[in-house]
């Protein structure tokens, strides 16, 4: 039996559910995927960010469950430090921490205008000045941390806490077919072909009908 459950809303449609599987396969934890009907109504509201407390993804490890995808993954680190969330280097893991925090508690506009959708595929979108902005400093994030530590992902050669909280960004980038400099489109395409999210993605694919009907309300 798995040691761990981590429950979570929806594949197709929660960004924080996946920076929670993510976290916790980067970590090598062994544990079942429990996920919520789209019928629920808490679920809904989280999907639709109007729960004012998020509690899904949760990981239930023995005696310990904790929510929040931050916290989970300080948690993680705790007990696997070998999985490397945090480059070795004190700046840049002040850095990693840092743009990991900023990812977790902004970019609200985005958030609202750009809702996570990874079945979907919008041309020609338009994106209103609020959303304009954090994509212009989320392009700022990637291109410097690409300048910095030569890439592929953002703190080099291997994914990091950070990659894991940019990720569902760069899916939003893909639906929405959002312009990008150079840099920031490279890495869009590495983390689209990142193993564990073409594992998340496939999912989600299959994910049941029942809450397709999110399409309209968001």
């Amino acid at each position: 039996m798995p040691a761990a459950t981590l429950t979570i809303s929806s594949r197709n449609y929660s960004s924080w559910s996946l920076r929670g599987w993510l976290v916790c396969r980067m970590a090598g934890l062994d544990f079942e995927t429990e996920l919520l009907s789209g019928n629920d109504a808490s679920t809904r509201a989280e999907l639709l960010h109007l729960s004012p407390s998020f509690l899904v993804p949760r990981l239930v490890h023995g005696e310990i469950i904790v929510w929040d995808t931050l916290a989970i993954a300080q948690y993680l680190n705790e007990i696997r430090p070998e999985a490397g969330f945090l480059p070795r280097d004190a700046v840049a893991r002040a850095h990693c921490r840092s743009i990991s925090g900023e990812m977790h508690g902004g970019f609200i506009n985005l958030r609202s205008a750009l809702p996570m959708n990874l079945k979907a595929r919008h041309t020609n979108f338009k994106i209103f000045n609020g959303a304009r902005g954090d994509i212009d400093r989320v392009i700022t994030i990637v291109d410097e941390c690409l300048s910095r530590y030569d890439g592929p992902f953002l703190f080099g050669e291997t994914p990091s806490l950070a990659d894991a909280m940019f990720a569902p960004v760069c899916t939003r980038f893909r639906t929405y077919d959002v312009a990008l400099s150079r840099r920031t489109a490279l890495y869009r395409d590495t983390i689209l072909a990142w193993p564990l999210m073409e594992a998340w993605t496939a999912e989600a694919a299959r994910e049941p009908d029942e809450i397709e009907e999110l399409d309209m309300e968001f």
